[in-house]
């Protein structure tokens, strides 16, 4: 009898303690959502910081050579036709 009471203890406490490691990995499972979430998040924003950065770059540079072009238009002209002529020099092969 002695025997049996200490086994039901013993389930009792095995049943305990698998239900607050169950509690405490659903605890844990739920803040690594959160961390997923935040972490997102940010990669968005960064995304959209990059892309803009990357955009403004790249509308300083185009005005930068609309006003080179306007400035020395036959140099530009020589490039075009020098950067024309190595593509189709490539494209032969």
């Amino acid at each position: 009898m002695a025997d049996l009471k200490t086994a039901s203890t013993q389930s009792t406490a095995a049943r305990v303690k698998a239900e607050i490691a169950a509690d405490d990995l659903s605890a844990q499972v739920a803040a690594l959502r959160e961390d997923l979430a935040r972490l997102s998040e940010s990669v968005v924003a960064l995304g959209q910081g990059a892309k803009t950065a990357v955009a403004d770059e790249a509308s300083v540079m185009t005005e930068r050579v609309r006003d080179k072009v306007r400035e020395e238009p036959l140099f530009a002209l020589a490039v075009t036709a020098g950067v024309a002529y190595l593509f189709g020099l490539m494209s032969r092969r």
